[in-house]
């Protein structure tokens, strides 16, 4: 399981942080394929400016991140597709029924395996996106242990 796909509805805020802070914690030296895109992104946008701020305060910087929507190229060229909402697995099931074993939302690695939804940031405060930040952190530590369980 080497390519993995984050997703989320506008591709500028929960997916790129979660692909950028996924990327930080596995490192550069890695041959990992990891990448992101949204239910209803358009083309080119940039992170969100608070997705950026979040970040750059653990170093992490976002600002080069430009959004792309969800293709079916993507879907199947890739291990593990990782959302943010069931309403984003839902909407992935519904039109690319054939990868339904690979559809799992974020915060579903953990060891109470009890899947919840990763409430959107957009429009809110700093505050709000480093909440948003890390949870998708915590969510990520069981995502990159499930991982390399796998692998294993």
């Amino acid at each position: 399981m080497k390519n993995i796909l984050f997703v989320c509805t506008g591709n500028i805020c929960r997916s790129p942080m979660a692909e950028a802070l996924f990327r930080h914690r596995i490192g550069k030296d890695t041959d990992w394929e990891v990448v992101s895109a949204g239910t209803f992104a358009g083309v080119g946008s940039p992170a969100s400016t608070n997705a950026i701020s979040a970040l750059r305060e653990l170093n992490i910087d976002l600002r080069l991140h430009q959004s792309q929507p969800l293709t079916a190229e993507l879907v199947e060229g890739v291990d593990l597709i990782v959302t943010m909402t069931e309403q984003h697995r839902q909407y992935i099931l519904d039109f690319f029924p054939d990868v339904g074993k690979k559809v799992c939302l974020i915060k579903s690695f953990g060891t109470s395996r009890v899947p919840a939804d990763l409430s959107d940031p957009y429009g809110e405060s700093i505050d709000i996106y480093r909440k948003t930040r890390d949870e998708i952190g915590r969510a990520l530590t069981d995502l990159v242990l499930y991982i390399r369980t796998r692998n294993s």
